[in-house]
């Protein structure tokens, strides 16, 4: 399927909706733009969210002010 859309006299342009659905981005959401050799490919950005890398996060009974305290020097 071949979707279309024209540049403004600003280069901006509106992304199909049905581009929109399918990468579940909306207003405020950001676009990667990966260069390749036969054209450009176009990825919502990851978005980090904080605490998502630390597998301890979630154990909310290893965060004591005692934890906190005991571990300070680590």
């Amino acid at each position: 399927m071949a979707l279309h859309s024209k540049l403004t006299t600003k280069s901006q342009t509106t992304i199909p909706l049905v581009v929109r659905e399918h990468l579940k981005i909306g207003p405020g959401s950001e676009l990667e733009y990966e260069l390749r050799e036969d054209g450009v490919f176009i990825r919502p950005k990851a978005v980090h969210v904080p605490g998502q890398d630390d597998p301890f996060a979630t154990f909310a009974e290893w965060s004591s002010k005692n934890d906190e305290n005991a571990y300070a020097d680590l």
